[in-house]
């Protein structure tokens, strides 16, 4: 009777809704209930909801405390220290009775909001009682005041809370694997079932503009968000204000499902524009200035952008006239500054009421998660951009994927100076912070050395992500205690150098964390982290992640990297056949992408990059294709023979070097030939050479062009 009306209370309160119970069915006699641990409601919810009579194993501490001690009569109770091997023997063989068994394999409530560390133990009990793992996701339960994350998270009086019951698996070491190895695999195993079943449940089949609007519901309206170099502080209820009011006006000068380019700098006015075509159902394309006019020109032509949105101010400031002239001359240039002119009071009050009523009116206006949400652009085998579309579902799985590895905080303030058109700034520096309650920063660029170790003191910056140029550049010219709050520092886009690696060690006392992706992965593939670390690695595969390695002929315990997930990309946009999307595929089939990587995978599933197989070289996280290179080369001097290679560089991560059988040729002469081309595209060095190696079929032996540059630099 207890049990019934504690069940008839709690849904009344909470909402509580449990989902999967045909899961728990189908788990058999013999299970072991594993569950993350949110709060102190948890083993009254699990054994009030969950069917028939469950045992408990708790911390023996735990049991005994006199309020708790009412409620686990409800259930039979298994009193046990995880620390002590005794206690885990009686609970195998509690287990061998066929007995179904709830148990938190973090053994403590979390105090970060995200799982805390997974003991060994319960992954030998698993193993050892031949039992059955049934993964139970609570949600909710953190948020009330029954947890441990006051100040943490914004807790309430009555949050829904959510019990989900997912298929059962089980944990199976290989037969060989004996003792403390044996132990070990298996609690990897079973962590890795956890992070699984964070990511499983987690709320990623919706758009953008609904996952803002659920931020704001957990965290607050009043929360701060997003900042920029005009100090004006933006709350969910500014951010969201703006958005529509943007977005509103834009529908007046776009169409629905149009790509619409975005010409501007990392701020808060460039992230309401995004969101603003977002939310109507137009895709942004993120112009990548950096390219010059000719790049940008090019992605225009192939994502077929008509319209491109930028600012006066942006343009004088970033000296980028000439550009914006000649990309006015393909385009149509749209100035935000008459834009906002055009904003009446009304369209603002508007917007305000909107605001306030959007989730409402948006739930029946809300596009499919699997349209596109970005476009972003890549170098192309033939040295023009490929446009990669992304859809609301591929970003939004992308981040619930890192959340369930790495723990954030409504307290984190995130330093972000990559540029907005760059996936790791687009996906992580932007979209990560204002969905998950952090405060974003922007800052326009990466490169001013001095300047952001300022900022990053200024502001208490605890999150940053950079490439090893740029954190390289940064551990140069800042103060040692510049980044003394800082909790997290990401590396990606290039591998990392152990020199910096080493700088960021001694002089700031922070490890940073290396990680590996492309635009195409959108673009976290792996990435080391707190809890699952090895030094010269780039961490492991994001959870729901299946890679397969491609034999490559010359190359022994490695190959060429097939993935597959749902933060692939949606597919391509090519020059040869503009405004046309050609999904990923591989030699594996539809949905695989070829990162064309050469990468090992060692036993605990940690990567290492080996090489890349394709012609491009990574200039300061920069991909800039060879052919391309070799391209202007043939345009500036059509009747000598070129070819374009790539070498370490200690600064950039790698440098390209051209050879050449032009007499006369220069890196000046060929930046004077290659109009609308910035510097990143043109090679560092030219070598001038009698003649280029060839293969017997004609084809350049790029591996003896290379050799032959090593020898003269």
């Amino acid at each position: 009777m207890l049990k019934k009306t504690l069940r008839w209370l709690l849904t009344l309160i909470y909402k509580v809704e449990v989902k999967g119970l045909d899961n728990y069915k189908k788990a058999g006699k013999r299970v072991l209930i594993i569950s993350n641990h949110t709060s102190f409601l948890d083993p009254l919810l699990l054994g009030v909801f969950l069917p028939d009579d469950i045992t408990f194993a708790i911390n023996t501490q735990i049991s005994e405390r006199w309020w708790l001690k009412p409620f686990l009569r409800l259930s039979r109770v298994f009193p046990m220290d995880p620390t002590h091997p005794l206690s885990l023997k009686d609970l195998i063989h509690h287990l061998q009775t066929d007995t179904r068994t709830v148990i938190f394999p973090e053994g403590r409530i979390t105090v970060t909001g995200s799982l805390m560390k997974v003991y060994d133990g319960t992954g030998m009990v698993a193993d050892k009682s031949e039992a059955a793992i049934l993964p139970v996701r609570i949600h909710g339960a953190e948020y009330t005041h029954f947890s441990r994350l006051r100040n943490i998270v914004r807790l309430r009086l009555f949050p829904k809370i959510t019990i989900q019951i997912l298929p059962h698996t089980f944990v199976s070491p290989p037969a060989e694997l004996r003792g403390r190895n044996r132990r070990k695999y298996s609690g990897h195993i079973l962590s890795d079932i956890m992070t699984e079943m964070m990511f499983a449940t987690s709320h990623y089949r919706q758009t953008i503009f609904a996952s803002l609007l659920e931020a704001r519901k957990i965290h607050g309206g009043k929360h701060i968000v997003a900042k920029d170099l005009e100090r004006i502080s933006l709350s969910y209820d500014n951010l969201i204000t703006r958005t529509i009011a943007i977005g509103n006006a834009l529908t007046k000068i776009t169409a629905a499902s149009e790509n619409v380019g975005i010409f501007l700098p990392n701020s808060t006015k460039t992230l309401s524009v995004v969101l603003g075509l977002q939310l109507y159902g137009r895709v942004p394309a993120m112009l990548n200035y950096s390219t010059g006019s000719a790049g940008m020109i090019s992605a225009c032509n192939t994502a077929q952008v008509k319209t491109v949105l930028t600012s006066r101010r942006f343009i004088e400031l970033g000296k980028l006239a000439m550009e914006a002239e000649h990309l006015g001359e393909q385009v149509k240039l749209v100035y935000l500054e008459d834009v906002a002119d055009g904003l009446s009071k009304l369209d603002k009050f508007q917007a305000l009421v909107q605001g306030k009523t959007a989730n409402i009116w948006y739930k029946h206006n809300q596009y499919n998660p699997d349209s596109p949400a970005v476009v972003l652009f890549t170098s192309g085998s033939e040295g023009t951009p490929k446009g990669v579309v992304l859809s609301h579902a591929n970003i939004l799985s992308n981040l619930k994927q890192l959340e369930a590895r790495i723990n954030f905080t409504a307290q984190d303030v995130v330093l972000n100076f990559l540029p907005m058109f760059h996936s790791f700034g687009f996906t992580v520096g932007t979209m990560l912070p204002i969905l998950h309650g952090m405060t974003t920063f922007f800052y326009p660029t990466p490169l001013h050395y001095s300047i952001i170790p300022e900022i990053a003191y200024e502001i208490s910056a605890t999150i940053m992500f950079g490439t090893n140029t740029f954190l390289a550049g940064y551990a140069k010219k800042a103060h040692a205690y510049d980044f003394f709050n800082m909790r997290y520092v990401v590396a990606g886009a290039e591998k990392l150098q152990e020199t910096t690696r080493q700088v960021w060690a001694d002089k700031f006392g922070i490890r940073i964390l290396e990680g590996y992706g492309a635009t195409e992965t959108t673009p976290i593939t792996s990435v080391n982290t707190p809890m699952d670390f090895k030094a010269g690695t780039v961490g492991r595969f994001m959870p729901s992640m299946d890679y397969k390695l491609e034999a490559v002929e010359g190359i022994q315990e490695a190959g060429r990297l097939h993935v597959r997930g749902p933060n692939i990309m949606r597919g391509y946009l090519l020059a040869d056949n503009p405004g046309k999307l050609i999904p990923p595929q591989s030699i594996y089939g539809e949905g695989w992408y070829d990162t064309g990587d050469i990468v090992n995978v060692d036993n605990d599933g940690f990567i290492s990059i080996r090489g890349r197989s394709k012609r491009f070289a990574k200039i300061s996280g920069e991909m800039v294709s060879l052919t391309a290179v070799e391209q202007l080369a043939s345009n500036a001097w059509p009747d000598a023979h070129h070819a374009a290679i790539s070498l370490p560089d200690a600064k950039k991560g790698e440098q390209i070097v051209l050879l050449t059988t032009q007499k006369d040729a220069t890196v000046a002469d060929l930046a004077a030939a290659s109009i609308g081309v910035t510097p990143i595209g043109l090679p560092k060095k030219v070598l001038i050479v009698d003649a280029i190696p060839v293969m017997a079929t004609g084809k350049t032996n790029y591996q003896a062009v290379t050799e032959l540059a090593a020898g003269k630099i």
